[in-house]
């Protein structure tokens, strides 16, 4: 049964974030790459939009971090970071402009 037209629920689109965080900490990801794949995926009605946002990128074998029973992985946390660190740096620049 083609399942691509059905639509996708919230958990749904946070399994594939997920996904992606994963994907960006494994390094396939850059940062632009992976802000841009989010909104893709935030954006998603359908399964078959979420496929998209993966379609390129190998499959996930580590299993969903909600399956296990350990608090955040490593890699999340290390994600976590470097999204704050962004936000600063984008911060920072918009408010050297403004002084500018």
């Amino acid at each position: 049964m083609d399942t691509s037209r059905q639509r996708a629920s919230d958990e749904d689109r946070q399994r594939v974030v997920r996904a992606l965080e994963r994907h960006t900490a494994a390094g396939r990801l850059d940062l632009d790459e992976y802000a841009e794949r989010v909104d893709r995926v935030l954006a998603a009605r359908t399964h078959g939009e979420l496929a998209e946002v993966t379609t390129d990128l190998p499959a996930d074998p580590r299993p969903e971090p909600g399956d296990a029973a350990a608090g955040p992985r490593v890699g999340q946390l290390g994600v976590a970071f470097l999204l704050a660190l962004l936000a600063l740096i984008v911060v920072a620049g918009l408010a050297a402009l403004r002084s500018a």
